[in-house]
C-alpha cells in the first residue's frame, strides 16, 4: 500500500539508508550481468527449439484410442510403418503414350533422386536412408486422364531431422516436386505432390517459419503498444527486453524437455508460446512498472519505491502466473497427447515469464543507465532486422550506428550523473547515483508530493460513474454479454478438415481435391483394418457392402519389387486384379480399406463409425479399424471428451486460489461467474466473425482451448483489480476502497489486456485456421473480460452487494472511512456527500 512521505531522518538513518540503497544498485547491476550471461548460453538453444517439434497427427493420440491399438498392431505385420508422400500428375484428358512414358521415367529414376539431390548427400546422409523399402508404385486412374505415384517414407526415421535441422519429410516433398515438375510440364501433364505426407510437409513448412515471423510481428506490436502506453522513448526497452530474456528462457527449457522426451512438441504449441510469453510477461511488466511509478509519488529514493512497489506487486503476480500455470497444467488430464504436451509447455512459459519480470525487470529500473544505452541499440537495430528479412538489407550497418549510439547514450548517462553530483553540495561524485526516475520515464517524470493523475484521469470518471449508478452498469454489462452468449449455441467446432486447415491455398490441398476427381477421394490414405484371420472373408464382404468403401484389399507382406511391368505405362482393365492372399500373423490379418470420399471429410468418418459397428457385429472386439480417417475420428472424440473433464478441473483449481488469495467465497464465486459468462460470450462473437469470415467451423478443441486460456489468463486482470480493491479496502473500506483500486488500476489493467490481445492477434500472421481462430477467441475475449467484465460488471456488482463481497472472512465489517479520510485518499466518488452528508 502507498504511503506518505517519511518525516525527516537524522543523519545516521540518512547514512544507513544511503548504503543500503547502495548495495541494491549494485546488487540490481550484479543480476543484469547475471542475465546476460545466462541469455548467451540459453540463447542458441532456444533457437533450436523448431527442431524439436513433432507435427503428425498419429502422434497426438491417446494410447487408448483404437486407432492408436492398430497402428500399434501394424509392426505386426511389417518392420516399419510408412507415411505415404503421393505425387499425383493429371492430365485433364486421356494420358498419351509420352506422358505415360515420362511419368515411367520418374517412378524408375525416383529413388536416385533422394541420393543425388537430396540435402546432406556431399557428407554421407542422403534422404534414400528415410524412405521405406517399399517400391515407387504408379497407378492409373479409371478414367484414364490421371496417374497416382506412390512413395513410402519410413514413419520412424521422419521423426529425425536432417543434418541442417531440416524435416526429411519436407525435403523428400521438395525433391519430389521439383522433380515432378521437371518431367510434367514438357508433355503438358500438372503435378501435385499431396497424400498425408505431402499435407504433413506444407504444415511442416508452415511451422518452420515460426520462430521469425511470430517472433518479430509480436515484438513489433508489442514495442508499438508500449510506446504508446509509456509516451517514453526509453521505458519501453524494459519490458520488451525482459520479455525477450523470459522467451529464451522458456524456448530453452522446452527445448530440454522435448528432447529428453518430457513432452512433445508441436507447431501450435510453441507459436502459442512465443504469444504467451510476451503477452503475460508484458502485462507482469505494466503491472510493476505502473506500481513503481504511483510510489515514486511517495517516496524520495527510487530504491525505496521500487521495494515498496515490488511488495505490492509480488504477491498478485505471483498468483495470477500460478493460477494460469495450474490451470493450463489441467490440460494433463487430457486424453490428447497434444493437450498434454501444450499444458506444460504454456506453463513453463507463464514461469519464465514470472521468473523474470520479478528479478530482471525490477533490475533494470533500479538500474536504468543499463536500459538507456540497450534501449538507444534497439531503436536503431530492430528496423535493421525488419528491413533485413522483407528486403534483405545487411544488417551490420545498422548494428555499427546503434553501437555508435549506445556508447554515446552510455557517456551521457556516466556525464550527467557526475554532473548532477558534483551540483549536490556535500556529497562526492558516484556515478551509480544517477536518478533512475529521469532516466525510465522522461519526459513524464513523477515527483516526490506530486498528485498522482491516476486519481482524476479517464479510469477516475468511471468509478465516479459506477459509484452513482452501479445497478445500471452492471445489468446493462451483464445483458450485453448474454447477447453475445446466446450466439454460442451456432458455434460449429466438430472438427475441420486436415485440408481445411490452410487459410492459403497448398499444392497438398489442391494435389488432394484432383485426387478425389480421378481416384476414390480416399486414394492413397487407406483405412486400416486388422482383425481375426477366420474372419477375413466375412469382414472384407461386409465392408464392401458398405456405401462408403472402394475397395477392401488384403496385406500380403512388404513387397518386394516392382509390379509386372510398369503401371504407368498401362492402360486401365475392366477385369478386376486378382485378390492377393492375406498374412496372417498370431492369427491376425490387415485389410487396407479405400474409401469414397477424402480421408479427412466428415463422411469418410462416419464411414469409419460404421465400419467400426458392422465389424463389432462380425469379429467382436477383435476387429480394430485405424488409418488416417479413424485418427482424425478419435481425436474429436478425445476432443470432446477433454472439453466435458477438463473445463470443470481448471474452474476449481481457479477457485481455491481465489479463495486462498482473497480470503473469501463469495468474490471468487463471482469472479468465477463472470469469467464464465465471459467466455460464453467469446464463443458467440467467434462464431459470428467466423460465419462472416468463412471459415468450415472450428477444430473440437477449440472451446478447451479457449477455455483454458480465457480462464486462465482472463482471471488474472481480476486478480489485479481485487488484489487490489482488498489492499484499498482494508483501510478505507470496501466501497471507497473498490473504486479508487479501479481508479488507480484500470490504465494499467487495460493497457495489460490490450497487449495480451494483441499479441494473440499476431497469431493471424499464420495461414492455419486453427491458430487464426485461437488467436481471435483468446484476443477478443481478453479485451470483453479487460473492458467489460473488470471494468464494469464486476465492479459495479460488487459496489453494489457491498461489504459482504468478502464473506466470510472479518473484512466484510469493515466499516467505510470518514469524508475526510477519504477525501485525502483520492476516492474518486464519496456517497455521504451526495447525502449532504447523510451516512448510509
Amino acid at each position: 500500500m502507498s504511503e506518505s512521505p517519511r518525516p525527516a531522518s537524522t543523519g545516521h538513518e540518512m547514512r544507513t539508508r544511503t548504503r543500503h540503497a547502495r548495495a541494491w544498485v549494485w546488487g540490481a547491476i550484479v543480476l543484469i550481468i547475471g542475465w546476460f550471461a545466462l541469455g548467451g548460453v540459453i540463447g542458441p538453444v532456444a533457437g533450436q527449439l523448431s527442431s524439436a517439434q513433432e507435427n503428425d497427427n498419429a502422434t497426438f493420440l491417446p494410447s487408448g484410442a483404437e486407432a492408436t491399438q492398430v497402428i500399434e498392431k501394424q509392426q505386426l505385420f511389417a518392420q516399419e510403418s510408412t507415411l505415404p508422400v503421393v505425387v499425383l500428375f493429371v492430365s485433364g484428358q486421356p494420358i498419351t503414350d509420352a506422358q505415360q512414358a515420362a511419368v515411367g521415367e520418374f517412378v524408375d529414376e525416383a529413388p536416385a533422386l533422394f541420393v543425388e539431390t537430396g540435402p546432406g548427400a556431399s557428407d554421407g546422409q542422403d534422404l534414400g536412408d528415410f524412405l521405406s523399402s517399399a517400391p515407387i508404385t504408379a497407378v492409373p486412374s479409371e478414367d484414364g486422364e490421371a496417374i497416382l505415384v506412390t512413395v513410402l517414407l519410413s514413419e520412424d526415421k521422419t521423426t529425425d531431422a536432417l543434418e541442417n535441422g531440416e524435416s526429411p519429410v519436407l525435403a523428400v516433398a521438395e525433391v519430389l516436386s521439383e522433380a515432378a515438375t521437371e518431367v510434367a510440364e514438357p508433355v503438358g501433364l500438372e503435378s501435385y505432390v499431396t497424400g498425408p505426407g505431402g499435407l504433413l510437409a506444407d504444415l511442416i513448412s508452415v511451422f518452420g517459419d515460426i520462430d521469425g515471423t511470430l517472433l518479430l510481428a509480436t515484438a513489433l506490436v508489442v514495442t508499438f503498444i508500449l510506446i504508446l502506453v509509456y509516451r517514453s522513448p526509453f521505458l519501453w526497452v524494459i519490458p520488451l527486453v525482459s520479455a525477450g530474456f523470459a522467451l529464451s528462457l522458456a524456448s530453452a527449457l522446452v527445448y530440454f524437455m522435448a528432447t529428453s522426451d518430457w513432452l512433445s512438441l508441436n507447431g501450435q504449441s510453441q507459436g502459442i508460446l512465443t504469444v504467451l510469453v510476451f503477452g503475460a510477461g508484458t502485462d507482469y511488466a505494466l503491472l510493476m512498472v505502473s506500481r513503481y511509478r504511483e510510489e515514486l509519488h511517495y517516496y524520495e529514493r527510487p530504491v525505496d519505491a521500487l521495494k515498496s512497489a515490488w511488495r505490492g506487486t509480488v504477491e498478485p503476480i505471483l498468483a495470477s502466473g500460478g493460477t494460469a500455470s495450474l490451470g493450463l497444467l489441467m490440460l494433463l488430464f487430457s486424453e490428447l497427447n497434444s493437450n498434454k504436451s501444450t499444458g506444460p509447455v504454456a506453463a513453463v512459459g507463464i514461469a519464465a515469464a514470472l521468473i523474470v519480470m520479478l528479478t530482471f525487470l525490477p533490475a533494470l529500473l533500479l538500474v536504468p543507465s543499463a536500459a538507456l544505452p540497450l534501449g538507444a541499440f534497439l531503436i536503431v537495430i530492430i528496423p535493421g532486422i525488419v528491413l533485413e528479412l522483407i528486403f534483405g538489407t545487411p544488417l551490420v550497418p545498422f548494428a555499427v550506428v546503434g553501437g555508435v549510439l549506445a556508447a554515446i547514450a552510455l557517456v551521457a548517462v556516466v556525464v550527467g550523473g557526475l554532473v548532477r553530483q558534483f551540483r549536490a553540495p556535500g556529497n562526492r561524485p558516484r556515478i551509480f547515483a544517477i536518478d533512475p526516475v529521469r532516466w525510465a520515464f522522461w519526459p513524464r517524470v513523477p515527483h516526490q508530493d506530486a498528485s498522482d493523475d491516476k486519481l482524476s484521469g479517464g479510469w477516475a470518471k468511471a468509478s465516479r460513474q459506477i459509484g452513482r449508478r452501479p445497478r445500471v452498469v452492471w445489468v446493462g454489462a451483464a445483458a450485453g454479454l448474454l447477447i453475445l452468449a446466446a450466439f454460442s449455441t451456432t458455434l460449429s467446432a466438430s472438427g475441420i478438415a486436415t485440408t481445411d486447415l490452410f487459410v492459403e491455398d497448398v499444392d497438398s490441398v489442391t494435389g488432394q481435391e484432383k485426387l478425389a476427381e480421378h481416384f476414390p477421394a480416399g486414394e492413397g490414405s487407406p483405412a486400416t483394418v486388422i482383425g481375426p484371420a477366420d474372419a477375413a472373408d466375412a469382414m472384407t464382404t461386409t465392408l464392401l457392402g458398405l456405401d462408403g468403401v472402394a475397395a477392401v484389399v488384403p496385406y500380403a507382406g512388404p513387397p518386394t519389387g516392382p509390379p509386372e511391368g510398369n503401371d504407368a505405362a498401362q492402360a486401365p482393365t475392366n477385369s478386376p486384379p486378382k485378390a492377393p492372399e492375406p498374412l496372417v500373423v498370431d492369427g491376425l490379418v490387415q485389410l487396407d480399406v479405400t474409401l469414397t470420399d477424402a480421408a479427412d471429410s466428415d463422411a469418410a468418418e462416419e464411414t469409419v463409425v460404421e465400419m467400426r459397428s458392422v465389424l463389432d457385429d462380425v469379429a467382436g472386439e477383435a476387429a480394430l479399424v485405424g488409418g488416417t480417417t479413424a485418427v482424425n475420428y478419435d481425436t474429436q472424440q478425445a476432443s470432446i471428451r477433454d472439453n466435458k473433464v477438463v473445463i470443470p478441473l481448471v474452474l476449481l483449481v481457479i477457485f481455491v486460489i481465489l479463495m486462498i488469495l482473497l480470503r473469501a467465497i463469495l468474490a471468487p464465486v463471482l469472479l468465477i461467474g463472470s469469467v464464465v459468462l465471459s467466455y460464453f460470450a467469446t464463443l458467440g462473437l467467434s462464431a459470428i466473425a467466423f460465419d462472416l469470415r468463412g471459415f468450415p467451423g472450428a477444430d473440437a478443441s477449440f472451446p478447451l482451448f479457449t477455455f483454458v486460456f480465457l480462464v486462465a489468463l482472463g482471471i488474472d486482470y481480476n486478480i489485479f483489480l481485487m488484489t487490489r480493491v482488498r489492499e484499498e479496502s482494508l483501510r478505507l473500506g470496501t466501497r471507497p476502497g473498490l473504486l479508487r483500486g479501479l481508479a488507480v488500476t484500470g490504465g494499467v489493467i487495460t493497457s495489460a489486456g490490450v497487449v495480451l490481445a494483441a499479441t494473440f492477434l499476431v497469431l493471424g500472421v499464420l495461414p492455419l485456421v486453427v491458430l487464426q481462430q485461437i488467436g481471435f477467441a483468446v484476443a477478443a475475449g481478453v479485451l470483453i473480460d479487460t473492458l467489460i467484465v473488470r471494468s464494469l460488471l464486476v465492479p459495479a456488482l460488487s459496489y453494489e452487494i457491498g461489504g459482504k463481497i468478502w464473506w466470510p472472512s472479518k473484512l466484510m465489517r469493515q466499516p467505510d472511512a470518514s469524508i475526510e479520510q477519504q477525501q485525502a485518499a483520492g476516492v474518486p466518488y464519496i456517497r455521504e456527500l451526495e447525502t449532504a452528508g447523510t451516512k448510509e
